[in-house]
């Protein structure tokens, strides 16, 4: 019996202690994260898929993982050892793993939940769905607590307070700009699960979180005061005597809000970062109301202080990038996708303002490069030999902001079809990021600017177009983005998204070529305020992959513009030999 088979029996022996025929697993922890502590990792306990997003559901006789179209390849290869039945969750009719379950769960049967960790929101889903059959969504708590013998501890680390010259807002002033809101809105008490908003707000960073710079806690924010929840242990005497809230033990955040939050107030929550767990503590005579946090909207804006440290990033990036490709260009060495993952993080060490990565680097060679978010492992790793393309993503946590860039780079000799579908992907990149658009524009309205000439050629990509992200903080930041999906939500001044388009051929090579752009003012006119992007990201494209007669006149001044740019601003920050990399790298088309 294989080490999956052996946890699902051990899961289903706990399942059958308290009577339920199946469990939704769902790796979240309790703020609604992407990217979670160790200790929270169940899904991928469970089913050894490693994704940063998916659903596990456990019957008593069946194991079914729902992955979206990112992780089709990933997650099906991740499970073919075991008993579990990939679910492609944007596809047929069982696309939900609640609409599953009522249709295969006998009626007036029992489904567990862990309400500790499970939004509200996706037990509102779950609930409304099942009761059809007279199911019952039940929260039955954490299961895997007994049978995870050598589960990892929640993450215990220090928190550092980002100084105002680099927050740019004081975060007292921050508080105040909630407060006023809540007063002009006429709520009582806001709660704040997620933990980017509370690190932004606090002006507080923590390592609790692997990559993101976040720490465990909860903030409850009143028209005139605030509660910080959050372990003491985790400040220095300093940072405590500078908060400008009152500080309170994690874990007594139910029983502060049954307390202390009676009565008819008026209380706001995101349903999608608020477990049912909090939701339950509300006292009856509360009123709910269901909204995005106001922080996230304000986050979401950067001030031009984070700007500026944003560039900065930006550029100390840059120059880990180009020596990286130097390197790669001049070395004997036969690396592999683990190896050429570490040397840039040598590369990125060499600045003192560099802290960690923001994200596991994607690196990914030849078919590897066909799924989107292929990490690398010491058994996958493969060799960069021969001719093939490898897709490197990754990212940096600087002291002055994030950073997320994509660059196909091309070993050995291209074929037709690589270059071909490479300056695709680049008139893609470049469509969208020249493109003005009028105030109160979405990031929907755009995305076929990204995709036009690959549809042209009867090819699409799977996932979105841009995210957001975040300054010193999540590399994937809401609530702006770019993808065909109908977020409603204006792209504003101070936004930064992603740009990234992409190829993908199963089985042969991936292409994506992501810059980040933050969203500016560029003219006013009759007919209205008209913004546009400015590109952060400064490294060179791939020229050998550059079809240059598939390409405008304008598109391939925009390239030698971008290059011209990218050589101006790092060439007295390389050596000799760097330099005459990107001299050699970015001239004129």
């Amino acid at each position: 019996m294989n080490k999956i088979a052996t946890r699902l029996e051990l899961l289903r022996s706990k399942m059958k202690e308290v009577n339920i025929e199946a469990y939704v697993v769902s790796g979240n922890d309790n703020h609604g994260s992407e990217y979670v502590d160790d200790y929270y990792k169940t899904r991928k306990w469970i089913s050894n898929f490693s994704g940063s997003a998916g659903s596990v559901v456990v019957t008593l006789d069946k194991a079914l993982l729902w992955v979206d179209s990112r992780y089709y390849i990933q997650g099906a290869q991740q499970i073919k050892e075991s008993e579990f039945i990939l679910m492609k969750s944007d596809q047929g009719e069982d696309k939900e793993p609640a609409k599953w379950l009522m249709q295969n769960i006998g009626a007036a049967k029992r489904v567990g939940f862990d309400g500790n960790i499970t939004p509200f929101s996706d037990y509102k889903v779950l609930n409304n769905t099942l009761k059809e059959r007279s199911i019952g969504a039940v929260d039955v708590g954490d299961l895997f607590e007994t049978i995870w013998q050598d589960r990892p501890t929640i993450s215990q680390k220090g928190i550092e307070a980002l100084d105002e010259s680099i927050a740019g807002v004081s975060s007292q002033d921050k508080i105040k700009k909630i407060q006023a809101h809540l007063k002009k809105e006429e709520y009582d008490y806001t709660i704040i699960s997620s933990l980017d908003d509370i690190a932004w707000t606090m002006n507080l960073r923590g390592f609790d979180i692997r990559f993101n710079r976040l720490f465990y806690a909860y903030l409850i924010i009143g028209c005139n005061e605030a509660f910080l929840f959050c372990e003491k242990e985790k400040f220095n005497k300093e940072v405590i005597e500078r908060l400008p809230v009152t500080l309170v033990d994690y874990n007594s955040l139910i029983s502060f809000i049954k307390k202390e939050i009676k009565g008819k107030k008026r209380l706001c929550y995101n349903p999608n970062k608020t477990t049912y767990r909090i939701k339950e503590a509300f006292d009856k005579e509360v009123h709910p109301v269901e909204s995005i946090e106001f922080s996230t909207l304000l986050k979401a804006q950067k001030n031009e202080t984070e700007l500026k440290g944003m560039r900065k990033a930006h550029l100390l990036d840059g120059v880990a990038i180009v020596k990286l490709l130097s390197y790669l260009e001049e070395t004997k060495e036969v690396l592999t996708e683990l190896s050429v993952a570490q040397k840039l993080e040598e590369f990125r060490k060499e600045s003192s303002d560099y802290i960690e990565s923001s994200f596991t680097t994607i690196a990914g060679f030849k078919e590897h490069g066909a799924l989107a978010h292929y990490s690398a492992t010491s058994e996958s790793s493969v060799s960069l030999k021969g001719d093939g393309l490898l897709v490197l993503d990754s990212g940096g946590q600087y002291k002055s902001g994030t950073t997320d860039i994509t660059r196909t780079l091309l070993f050995g000799e291209a074929t037709k079809q690589m270059k071909r579908d490479y300056t695709l992907v680049l008139k893609g990149n470049l469509a969208l990021a020249k493109q003005l658009f009028p105030s109160g524009t979405c990031g929907y309205q755009l995305d076929i600017l990204a995709r036009q000439f690959m549809w042209q050629e009867g090819i699409n990509y799977g996932h979105g177009t841009g995210h957001g992200v975040g300054f010193c903080l999540n590399v994937h930041e809401g609530p702006q983005n770019i993808s065909p999906r109908a977020v409603t939500v204006a792209l504003k001044e101070g936004m930064i998204l992603s740009n990234e388009p992409g190829i993908y051929r199963e089985g042969e090579y991936g292409i994506r070529v992501e810059n980040l752009v933050v969203v500016q003012e560029v003219d006013k006119t009759e007919f209205g305020t008209f913004l546009g992007f400015e590109v952060l990201t400064i490294a060179p494209f791939e020229r050998r992959l550059i079809d240059k007669s598939l390409l405008t006149e304008n598109e391939i001044e925009m390239v030698d513009s971008y290059h011209s740019w990218v050589y101006s601003l790092l060439k007295e920050m390389l050596c000799p030999q760097d330099r005459s990399y990107l001299e050699r790298a970015t001239r004129s088309l």
